[in-house]
């Protein structure tokens, strides 16, 4: 089983480079094909990035340069797999004073005042002048007064493109970047999300709490010591039970995890000898037992200004996947900038 350390570095490396899957031609040609067994594409170019997740939906970003001056500034475009979809675009600043009442932003040409929210979005009609303006110039800014934020617009271009041609775009009338005259039908469609059955664990039983010391004695030790680490190392003393079936319960071991993350190993076991405690390999975070749900943040960095975020759901049998979703760029908003996801359910 991979240590809990090697399995956070794999998280966060999603984090910083936001998944950077190549994306393939196939994906251009394969129009009308399902892709169920292909992983969400994500791209980052400079300082914009893109992540489409497992029904095609795809979200790009961008934001203030890294090397410049600017408070965190950065604008999202999302946009439906499926021929004829629009996009939408949110805009969203950080700054160490009160959240600005609008704002205004201007690139190129384009001026939008009175964006109102904390985070805008640009009318619909609007969007597509905006878009064209994107990719014509090298930098946005969004103003409030007299506070003012610089937009790089280095990387639009490649990662725009790039969502065309995870959406199979590229040649259409549709396309951002390269269009063309194939038909709008020959754009790849939507993929449904899978659907996950949920199943509400059983209460507590009488008894329950006293399992942890016999199923922690059950434990492989020495492996649980090497993947518990940091300031935060296996404590018996704090290893929970929970109910999931008349015959299954959960054990979770609270642990550290790298120099600023923290988490829980999780075993589904019997409720009597032969208690044989099976790890979940591929699950770790915090237990909701009214929801049956496990969910697990880590940052990308001390600070918290990005973050991996993942969830998953009890069946009845053990735990599926349900949710998954990150920050594209560490660029200084705290708590993170936007969830993009990679993966959704019903």
């Amino acid at each position: 089983m991979p240590s809990l350390t090697d399995r956070a570095g794999g998280f966060l490396a999603c984090v910083l480079c936001v998944l950077a899957f190549a994306v393939k031609p196939s994906l251009v040609q394969a129009a009308g094909k399902e892709a169920k067994d292909k992983e969400p594409v994500g791209f980052q170019h400079k300082d914009w990035a893109l992540q489409c997740d497992n029904t095609r939906t795809c979200r790009a970003v961008g934001y203030q340069s890294e090397g410049g001056d600017s408070e965190p500034v950065s604008i999202l475009l999302t946009r439906e797999a499926g021929p004829d979809t629009p996009v939408r675009v949110d805009l969203q600043v950080s700054t160490e004073k009160a959240s600005p009442a609008a704002l205004h932003l201007k690139v190129g040409k384009l001026s939008l005042p009175g964006l109102q929210g904390d985070t805008p979005r640009v009318p619909a009609g609007q969007v597509p002048r905006l878009l064209q303006e994107l990719l014509k110039n090298e930098e946005a800014t969004v103003s409030a007064g007299k506070d003012q934020w610089t937009l790089s617009l280095a990387g639009a271009s490649a990662v725009l493109l790039k969502m065309d041609e995870a959406q199979g775009r590229v040649g259409t009338p549709g396309a951002l970047v390269r269009r063309g005259a194939r038909p709008e039908t020959a754009v790849l469609p939507a993929v449904l999300a899978p659907v996950v059955k949920a199943v509400a664990p059983l209460p507590a039983r009488k008894g329950d709490a006293a399992l942890a010391k016999p199923l922690v004695a059950a434990l492989d030790r020495a492996s649980v010591d090497g993947q518990c680490n940091g300031d935060d190392p296996f404590n018996p003393a704090n290893v929970q039970v929970y109910r999931l079936t008349e015959r299954k319960v959960l054990l979770s071991v609270p642990c550290g995890m790298g120099a600023y993350n923290f988490s829980s190993l999780l075993w589904i076991a019997n409720d009597r000898p032969p208690y044989k405690p099976e790890v979940l390999e591929d699950v770790d975070g915090d237990f909701d037992p009214a929801a049956g749900t496990v969910h697990s943040a880590m940052k990308g960095r001390g600070i918290g200004d990005c973050w991996w975020v993942r969830q998953w759901q009890f069946d009845g049998q053990g735990f599926v996947r349900t949710g998954e979703s990150g920050d594209s760029m560490c660029r200084g908003f705290a708590g993170g900038a936007w969830q993009l996801p990679t993966y959704v359910t019903r």
